[in-house]
């Protein structure tokens, strides 16, 4: 006999980073597959170790990591995670980021910026990822930056099933922050059924970060229910001063749905005191309790990234679980 041949078999295992475990618990429930345990710890001056108990050979390996606050910990720790699963010889490597980090740096507007969503793929690439699944890119171009399969997950049809369930029989226009967010919005106006689309018209310094100076609202917004879509809440000045504009110009109500609840001082202030009746946000960043105003609903991205990582698993399909949306 000149070979031995061995049964074709394939092993999915879950990986979790610290920045939001319960997170990767929940999609491991929904796979039916536990994280891999590991042991994680930061040396005394700050180095991050990490070693997975169980053997990685041959497996498809999904590692989930969140990039929540204090984001620059969490981008080496996934890049460890990553270089310690291609020494372990796993199959291939998949890294699961429901917030792309750095994901607003995607371009120059200046001379002598950086690139730093870029800059991001080529680090995770060198570290030994094989694929990136990712929900709600700030732009879709980053996927060009990453050198193999990038997986661009929506949530707009979790956000959009719920506002349409409690805000039905009310005229809604779908309102876009910026000019920059009119071709989400137009995909919103479609999934709700052909309602009016708007837009805030504003200026930013590009000198001052989280700065926004908004002028004025062009589209149909009198007397309708206002949801305002984008893609993440950093600081809340962008929202908070469309949604006083929109009121303003005789909004019935004040709506919000956003993927990315980053909510970084003072956004919980601001939302507090703003007239935004509510703010519908997904599980891609965990939110602390101090956070958690009763005008917003965290609704579970979980069961998508469930269903995105099973394709992968299975070589199916990512884009029909959208319809063929990219």
């Amino acid at each position: 006999m000149g070979s031995i041949v061995a049964e074709n078999r394939k092993s999915l295992m879950l990986f979790s980073g610290r920045g939001f475990p319960e997170l990767a618990e929940e999609i491991g429930q929904v796979l039916g597959v536990a994280p891999t345990p590991a042991d994680s710890y930061e040396f005394a001056n700050g180095e991050i170790f990490v070693r997975f108990k169980d053997s990685v050979r041959g497996s498809d390996a999904f590692v989930v990591q969140s990039m929540t606050e204090g984001v620059n910990r969490w981008v080496m720790e996934t890049l460890i995670m990553i270089d310690a699963l291609k020494r372990g010889s796993a199959k291939r490597i998949t890294v699961v980021l429901p917030f792309y980090p750095y994901a607003r740096q995607d371009k120059k507007h200046r001379g002598r910026e950086p690139i730093s969503a870029r800059l991001v793929a080529d680090l995770l690439k060198t570290a030994g990822a094989n694929r990136i699944l990712t929900v709600d890119l700030h732009t879709a171009q980053i996927q060009g930056f990453f050198d193999g399969p990038v997986d661009h997950l929506f949530a707009m049809d979790i956000l959009a099933e719920h506002v349409q369930k409690k805000y039905a029989g009310r005229p809604m226009t779908v309102v876009a922050p910026d000019s920059g967010r009119v071709r989400v919005a137009e995909r919103w106006t479609d999934r709700l059924g052909g309602c009016p689309l708007a837009f805030i018209h504003k200026t930013r310094d590009p000198l001052k970060p989280n700065q926004v100076v908004a002028n004025r609202v062009v589209g149909e917004v009198e007397g309708r229910v206002c949801l305002i879509v984008d893609d993440m809440i950093d600081t809340g000045g962008t929202i908070t001063k469309a949604a006083d504009i929109l009121w303003d110009e005789g909004a019935a109500d004040v709506i919000v749905a956003s993927t990315h609840a980053l909510l970084s001082d003072p956004a919980t202030e601001r939302l507090k005191n703003s007239r935004i009746s509510e703010l519908v946000v997904t599980n891609t960043l965990p939110l602390p309790p101090e956070k958690r105003l009763d005008k917003i609903t965290v609704l579970s991205i979980a069961p998508l990234l469930a269903r995105a990582i099973r394709e992968v698993f299975d070589d199916g399909s990512v884009t029909t679980l959208f319809g063929g949306l990219s």
